[in-house]
């Protein structure tokens, strides 16, 4: 299940760009990829120093430049520091809390977004990973809480040189990032509309008692997947409202379809969250009916005895004076008049069509 709560704050009173990070610690050691390309060329490293991408500052290349693992504090402060990253945006990307939004600094943007994922071990629980986007003039710096992502895609077009990414700058790459990013609900919401879908139809045949767990877990992943796509539309609207230097106006056309998918996948979020909002009151209503449905029987049984205990509790008194108790046939006609009564009592209850 996806967890609601999760520290995201620093100590109190601290200076303001003051380098904590604010998550779960980690003992594996950061590491940096490269990506540096040209129309007709690339060139990639894996487990790079972090002195070694200080050269892709200045270049006429598009560079990306990609950290796994934020919580190492000293090397995303040097890797930052290089670059000229503002103190501020450097404590954002520390702070794996944020919820997604655009920061514009005088040479540079920064994006914060929220990669989502299913573990292969676990396909139900959903994972959430802050990843920061840091565009500059001719380089994009992406920072991960850990190794592991859904950008291979876009790795994969820039080694092969596919599409028009090689051929664009670092802004083109920047949204090619938020677009994987972005598509990748798609495939999280798919396997939520599945569970929804198979849920539904269980219920159609038979309401258990375990539904309404599986209700309330869908429901609250729902909820947490629009906590994390409400404010991409508000950052996919800066990008496009806001004019800033480093985006140039021939990126607006593909911003709008990051924002097109955005809006899709809000509405099926809606529309599931109504699904199961529907099927939380049906198995109410279901349980409900089960319960009168008891009661009902309970209630027409109690109904039946109570003038059977009553003839059993009038002659069960030991009065000495009672003619019947010493006639001959007082226990027959007793047993013959109790039994009288409950059959013509169910049928009663039969024709009323009470059961």
């Amino acid at each position: 299940m996806t967890k609601f709560i999760k520290k995201t704050f620093k100590k109190p009173g601290m200076t303001p760009g003051a380098l904590v990070h604010v998550d779960h610690p980690s003992k594996k050691q950061a590491s940096l990829s490269v990506l540096d390309y040209t129309l007709k060329d690339f060139r990639e490293k894996n487990d790079v120093k972090v002195e070694d991408c200080f050269q892709y500052c200045d270049t006429d290349t598009v560079t990306w430049i990609n950290l796994d693992g934020v919580h190492d504090v000293n090397t995303l402060k040097t890797l930052n520091d290089h670059f000229g990253i503002h103190p501020l945006a450097t404590e954002d990307i520390a702070n794996t809390g944020h919820r997604p939004k655009l920061e514009e600094f005088e040479d540079q943007v920064l994006l914060i977004l929220k990669m989502l994922y299913s573990d292969p071990s676990r396909p139900d629980e959903i994972i959430s990973e802050q990843i920061s986007i840091v565009l500059g003039k001719n380089y994009v710096i992406s920072y991960q809480e850990q190794v592991g992502d859904v950008l291979n895609p876009v790795r994969e077009r820039i080694r092969d040189g596919k599409g028009r990414i090689r051929s664009m700058g670092s802004d083109y790459l920047a949204y090619a990032i938020m677009d994987a990013i972005v598509d990748h609900y798609f495939v999280v919401l798919e396997h939520l509309g599945e569970q929804v879908e198979s849920l539904e139809d269980a219920m159609m045949n038979d309401v258990e008692p375990e539904m309404v767990h599986l209700i309330h877990r869908l429901k609250r992943e729902m909820i947490y997947l629009r906590k994390q796509t409400w404010p991409l539309r508000e950052v996919t609207n800066s990008l496009l409202r806001d004019e800033s230097k480093l985006i140039t106006k021939k990126i607006d056309i593909f911003i709008r379809d990051v924002y097109d998918h955005i809006i899709q996948i809000s509405d099926t979020i809606d529309s599931y969250r109504d699904v199961l909002s529907g099927m939380h009151d049906i198995y109410l209503s279901v349980m409900s009916n089960k319960m009168n449905e008891i009661m009902k029987v309970l209630t027409i049984f109690a109904a039946i005895f109570i003038p059977l205990t009553f003839i059993a509790g009038i002659y069960g008194m030991n009065f000495e004076y009672m003619p019947e108790l010493k006639w001959r046939y007082s226990y027959f006609v007793t047993i013959t008049a109790m039994i009288s009564i409950g059959v013509s009592m169910v049928m009663y209850f039969k024709k009323r069509k009470w059961f």
